[in-house]
C-alpha cells in the first residue's frame, strides 16, 4: 500500500473508537451525522419494535432522529454524493439529501429520480459484481473515481461506504486480504492525485470468533435463557442482523435481551455475566449511558461478548452452513478500536482528545488545510 505509507508519513494518523454496537447501521450514520446513536437513533441493523412487537429491519429513514451533515452541505449548495456497497444503507445515508446517492448492489437500476444519476454501469465500466465479493467494494472506489473525474458530476464532498466481506472472509495478511487493500490504496491514490481531501475510517474492526479447533465459539443466549426462564419467555435480538448473513451466521458479539415482567433482573445480569465468553452485561439505562444508545430501542440488557466469541439466539436458527473459512465478526468492545486517517496534516486539533470515527467530516472540513 504505497499510498497509504506515504499518508502515515505525511498526513494525519490517529486511533478512534467507533460506536457500539460495532455494527454497520449504527456506525455509518454516526459518521455522516456526527453523532451517536443516542441522537440519530439507529442502535443496530436490526431491531424489535415493542409498539408493533415486531422485529424489523433498521434501513427505513423513518427510524432517524437526526439529520445528516451530507444533507445539510446540500442544502448550503454543494454538491454532494453518496456511494454505498449494499442497498442497506443508501435510503438511510441519501435521507433528505440533494444529490447523487445509489448503491453498487443496485448500480444497474440508478435513475435520476431516484438516485441523481442513472447510467452508472456504463460510467464505472464495471458489471454489478456479486453481493458477497470484494469487487462490490471496488466498484464504490471505481464510481467515486469516475464521478470525481467527469466534470459534470464533480461532487464538492463524496462518502464512500464498502461492505466488510473480505474483512469477515479472509485475516490481515492473507492473500484475499493484501489484494483487497492493494486494489482500495490504488483507487484512493487517483483520488488524492485529483486534489481530494481523504478522511479514511472504518465503521468497526473484526476478529476471529473461534475455538481453538477453528470452529465458530457461539454463546446461543436464547437456548439458555429459554432453559432458565421457560420456552419464549425472553427475547434476544441480534442487532447484527441483515440481509445478508453467509459470512457471518448473523452472530455478533452484541445482543439486546428483553424480559418477562416477572424476571429477576439483577440475577438473571449476574447468571449472564458467568457464562464463559461474555465480557459484560449491562442493564438497560446503564447501557444507554456507557454506549450513548437510544433507551427506548434497547433490550432490558446488552450483553457483549469477549473478543474471540459470538452471541447467537437458538442454535437452530442459525445456519453456519456457507461458513467455508473460519468465523470472523465483530459488534463488541473488541471491535471498537479503527483507525482514522486524513491525507493532510491536520492543524488545530488536540492531541489529548479522544477520537471517533464520526469526527471524520470535522477533521476532513475543519482542520486539513
Amino acid at each position: 500500500m504505497p499510498w497509504l505509507k506515504s499518508v502515515l508519513a505525511k498526513g494525519t494518523a490517529l486511533t478512534a473508537d467507533c460506536v457500539i454496537p460495532s455494527f454497520t447501521n449504527p456506525n455509518n450514520l454516526s459518521i455522516v451525522t456526527g453523532a451517536p446513536p443516542s441522537v440519530h437513533g439507529i442502535c443496530g441493523n436490526y431491531l424489535y419494535d415493542v409498539a408493533s412487537n415486531a422485529e424489523v429491519m433498521m434501513n427505513d429513514p423513518k427510524w432517524l432522529r437526526a439529520p445528516s451533515i451530507l444533507a445539510a452541505l446540500a442544502d448550503a449548495g454543494c454538491t454532494v454524493a453518496v456511494v454505498t456497497a449494499k442497498d442497506k444503507l443508501r435510503k438511510l445515508l441519501g435521507h433528505d439529501m440533494k444529490g447523487i446517492c445509489f448503491s453498487a448492489e443496485k448500480a444497474d437500476e440508478a435513475t435520476h429520480d431516484e438516485n441523481g444519476i442513472s447510467g452508472v454501469v456504463d460510467l464505472v465500466g464495471m458489471e454489478v459484481p456479486s453481493v458477497y465479493s470484494a469487487q462490490l467494494s471496488e466498484f464504490v472506489f471505481a464510481a467515486g473515481v469516475k464521478l470525481m473525474q467527469r466534470s459534470s458530476t464533480r461532487p464538492d464532498v463524496m462518502y464512500l461506504s464498502t461492505t466488510d466481506y473480505v474483512q469477515h472472509k479472509h485475516a490481515p495478511g492473507t492473500d484475499g486480504a493484501d489484494a483487497f487493500y492493494r486494489m482500495m490504496d490504488g483507487y484512493l491514490g487517483q483520488l488524492d492525485a485529483m486534489g481530494c481531501v481523504i478522511a479514511l475510517t472504518a465503521d468497526h474492526g473484526m476478529n476471529a470468533k473461534t475455538r481453538m479447533d477453528a470452529q465458530p465459539d457461539v454463546i446461543y443466549l436464547q437456548d439458555v435463557l429459554d432453559e432458565w426462564l421457560g420456552a419464549a419467555k425472553a427475547r434476544v435480538i441480534l442487532p447484527i442482523t441483515d440481509p445478508y448473513v453467509v459470512h457471518h451466521g448473523a452472530l455478533g458479539s452484541f445482543a439486546t435481551v428483553y424480559l418477562p415482567r416477572d424476571a429477576h433482573a439483577q440475577a438473571l445480569t449476574e447468571r449472564i455475566a458467568a457464562l464463559r465468553g461474555v465480557e459484560l452485561v449491562l442493564d438497560r439505562a446503564a447501557a444507554a449511558e456507557r454506549f450513548e444508545l437510544p433507551a427506548d430501542r434497547i433490550g432490558d440488557l446488552v450483553v457483549v461478548s469477549e473478543r474471540f466469541t459470538v452471541i447467537g439466539t437458538a442454535k437452530s436458527r442459525h445456519d453456519l452452513s456457507a461458513l467455508d473459512a473460519p468465523l470472523r465478526s465483530h459488534g463488541g468492545i473488541s471491535e471498537q478500536r479503527v483507525p482514522l486517517i486524513l491525507n493532510r496534516a491536520a492543524h488545530g486539533i488536540d492531541p489529548q482528545r479522544r477520537w471517533r470515527n464520526f469526527d471524520a467530516f470535522e477533521l476532513a472540513l475543519n482542520h486539513a488545510y
